[in-house]
């Protein structure tokens, strides 16, 4: 994947719409009266990948909620990471790739001609799975990369400072936002490009095993990020660690195979799952 790529996958923290500033404010329905149901910020159904002629995903169908976080587990090769890139259309990169189905993010198909792959991008943000600053940029350029690119007007001051508070980075490098990316640790790198992909304001952000390269101190802190950004994103998380799974996710989808085998609240996929399959990944049988 070259720089450009990367970029691309980039995107700042919306202003609170009215709806959400409001929503603790709204009247709780009366005893006996259903809530509202809650309309998913995602909806996959009957998604299919290829690879050539490799069939990578079967008819994948799966609701994300709002502001919430979906994990996605598996063995290796299993289909998990080609999901991820799916809801970005980043797949479509890869030459020979291709996939079929419908993607929805607020009910509008991400997979018709009619979208703009790269103005997707910037809705639907990409954290990867080693960090990836960009080695010739300062702190300071790497977290405005994505605005630049967008040809977002003002010095950008002011967003970088706030994506970088958001990523709980900005007391660790507020005193050299000039220096090289390359300076930092790996955990705080992993947590600048977080901030790089906030800074484009995205609804949603995926995350293609975030701390697989990182150790314990600095994936506890990208955990502690994760559940703090979850008040404002929709966060899509790959990740083979089922201890990190159980702890940051809100629901859990097991894929294997190229197929979603069953996707559920995290606490009943570790703890009662329906389909044996499951039960026997989730408890260590294989994988």
């Amino acid at each position: 994947m070259n720089v450009h790529q990367e970029i691309a996958a980039v995107k700042s923290p919306p202003p609170l719409s009215p709806e959400v500033a409001s929503e603790s404010r709204r009247p709780r329905p009366a005893p006996g009266q259903e809530a509202p149901a809650i309309q998913p910020k995602l909806t996959v159904e009957h998604l299919n990948a290829w690879y050539g002629q490799n069939h990578a995903l079967h008819d994948v169908n799966l609701v994300v909620p709002p502001r919430s976080v979906t994990a996605a587990i598996g063995p290796s090769g299993c289909g998990k990471s080609t999901f991820l890139r799916c809801l970005n259309r980043m797949h479509e990169l890869i030459p020979g790739a291709r996939a079929e189905g419908t993607l929805r993010i607020d009910g509008k198909d991400l997979l018709g001609r009619d979208v703009d792959p790269v103005t997707l991008r910037r809705r639907v943000g990409m954290v990867f799975q080693r960090p990836n600053p960009f080695p010739t940029m300062s702190i300071r350029d790497n977290v405005a990369a994505g605005l630049k690119l967008n040809r977002v007007p003002g010095d950008h001051a002011e967003i970088v400072e706030r994506t970088l508070r958001q990523a709980a980075l900005w007391d660790e490098v507020k005193d050299r936002l000039g220096a090289s990316a390359l300076s930092l640790s790996g955990g705080q790198q992993q947590r600048l490009c977080i901030a790089r992909a906030l800074a484009v304001q995205p609804e949603v952000l995926l995350m293609d095993e975030p701390a697989s390269a990182l150790d314990p101190i600095a994936t506890a802190k990208i955990e502690d990020l994760i559940h703090e950004l979850k008040e404002r994103y929709t966060i899509v998380i790959v990740t083979h660690n089922m201890q990190q799974a159980g702890r940051v996710s809100d629901q859990t989808a097991f894929f294997y195979m190229g197929d979603l085998v069953e996707v559920g609240p995290t606490e009943k996929i570790f703890t009662n799952p329906s389909e044996k399959r499951t039960e026997d990944y989730v408890t260590g049988k294989f994988g």
